[in-house]
């Protein structure tokens, strides 16, 4: 995904709400015109991962989909 112009520190991070309470799992995302990207909020500064909006919306699809089977 191309995202040379864009800076962590220039988008707005949200945890995750399933991200321990404890502060020891947290998982933050971030929205752009490009797509998603994913941080390790104990981590910011270091390296982020980056998937496309579509990949986004089928992964979030995905784990919804898991809670339906038993």
């Amino acid at each position: 995904m191309p995202a040379d112009s864009l800076h962590a520190a220039d988008l707005t991070w949200f945890k995750s709400s399933y991200s321990g309470g404890n502060a020891t799992e947290c998982v933050e995302t971030a929205f752009a015109s490009v797509g998603v990207f994913i941080r390790d909020s104990q981590r910011p500064a270091s390296r982020h991962l980056a998937v496309s909006a579509v990949a986004w919306v089928r992964f979030v699809e995905d784990i919804r989909g898991m809670s339906d089977v038993s």
